[in-house]
């Protein structure tokens, strides 16, 4: 009984030490040919965190093009970004806002398509 448990602990942490081996090579490897950025453009492959640096970008260069305009209060808006699909979220002062901060969405280089969830909320006192 005893060598049966004894057997099972030491196949676990065999099985569990090959693993993480074989883990750590796999990352050794895409550390290596990440830093080689030849080897990723010849692959023509896009890694996640090549895509979550683009939506990132993407995020900043459409609230950039909000935040240009005075006339909205972009500090009440979040924008999302996922493969050029943009959402924007948030509460505007003014109805006709709505429509303009999407459109400004449209306009920026790189968005494919735009999800307007604003609500139109008066700021605190307004009439």
């Amino acid at each position: 009984m005893k060598r049966n448990w004894a057997l099972g602990i030491a196949g676990g942490v065999l099985i569990a030490s090959a693993s993480v081996h074989v883990w750590a090579q796999a990352g050794a490897s895409e550390a290596s040919a990440a830093s080689n950025g030849t080897a990723v453009a010849a692959s023509g492959s896009t890694t996640a965190k090549d895509i979550r640096k683009a939506d990132r970008a993407l995020r900043r260069k459409v609230y950039s093009a909000i935040v240009t305009h005075r006339e909205i209060n972009a500090g009440n808006i979040s924008v999302i970004a996922k493969g050029g699909a943009v959402t924007l979220d948030g509460t505007v002062v003014d109805a006709s806002q709505i429509d303009k901060v999407s459109e400004i969405a449209k306009g920026v280089p790189g968005v494919t398509s735009v999800t307007n969830k604003l609500t139109v909320k008066k700021p605190f006192g307004g009439q």
